[in-house]
């Protein structure tokens, strides 16, 4: 299964709250001829690309970015489905984003619905998706974390791309590859993290202020890791030293996550799962 060549590689960390271009952050990575093999080459806030935090105008903007791309991989951390056990058996993944369509702006009512289901069926209120059990992601896609994130991720961002021609969304339109001018993949840093055996917690400081002794440590540890892997330069380290949340941390996580994945995936396989077809896979 031939993949395009790709000249650019981009990690997103996505947010669905109502300021999202403040919390969603693009990194911009390119590979190199010389060692490690890939460079850093822009870090921003989605707010300082399109001028508003609001999230109906971020995440357009952020669409329109990825289908002005080319010859390029986007790596996003949100869920783009949904687990297959909460709809009938044999249900196609494109229905998923009629049952988004239902629940207007009303993202935390539909995380409530597929709870509802999932206790309906299970007597628990979370089911996880094949991948997050394999990638050992820290919640399952409608979590009350996450369900925000994977609502507007899925309608706002997915379900146009998935529709655009020369865009190929992994795994679900492996047929789209021939002509895909850029791919888009979930990726997990978190769970790319663990794979490469570096810390995947107490980096991220949402309140903000200095950062605590544990958090500046550890994020150390993080770049000590990111840097034998992609050049990352004094200007970017700052930025991601300084940025509380650690959403520019995972940003470049993401990209380098799924430009990994990607590239060392047995595609064939991926896209005779019988789950990943239909829920989704975290390219880590």
């Amino acid at each position: 299964m031939q993949l395009p060549t790709f000249e650019r590689f981009y990690g997103v960390d996505f947010s669905g709250a109502k300021k999202a271009g403040d919390t969603i952050w693009v990194a911009e990575v390119v590979p190199t001829a010389a060692a490690p093999g890939y460079a850093l080459t822009a870090l921003n806030s989605l707010t300082a690309l399109c001028g508003t935090p609001d999230r109906t105008a971020a995440h357009r903007h952020l669409v329109e970015r990825v289908l002005a791309s080319d010859r390029a991989l986007w790596g996003f951390d949100f869920p783009f489905g949904l687990p297959v056990e909460l709809f009938p058996p044999g249900t196609p993944w494109a229905d998923q984003f009629a049952f988004l369509g239902e629940w207007g702006d009303e993202a935390y009512a539909c995380g409530l619905e597929c709870v509802r289901r999932a206790t309906a069926l299970f007597d628990r209120k979370h089911v996880r998706r094949t991948t997050d059990t394999e990638a050992k992601a820290p919640f399952d896609s409608f979590h009350y974390r996450i369900i925000y994130q994977t609502f507007f991720g899925m309608r706002d961002v997915v379900d146009p791309l998935r529709q655009a021609p020369g865009t190929a969304v992994l795994p679900f339109q492996y047929r789209k590859l021939r002509t895909a001018r850029r791919v888009v993949v979930e990726c997990c840093p978190s769970s790319v993290l663990k794979r490469v055996g570096a810390p995947h917690q107490n980096y991220k400081q949402p309140l903000g202020g200095p950062l605590t002794r544990k958090r500046r440590l550890t994020r150390h540890a993080i770049l000590d890791w990111l840097t034998g892997v992609v050049v990352v330069a004094p200007r970017f380290r700052r930025v991601m030293m300084r940025n509380p949340g650690g959403d520019a941390f995972d940003a470049v996580i993401a990209a380098v996550g799924a430009a990994h994945a990607v590239q060392a995936a047995d595609h064939h396989a991926v896209a005779r799962h019988p789950r990943y077809r239909r829920e989704g896979h975290l390219y880590v």
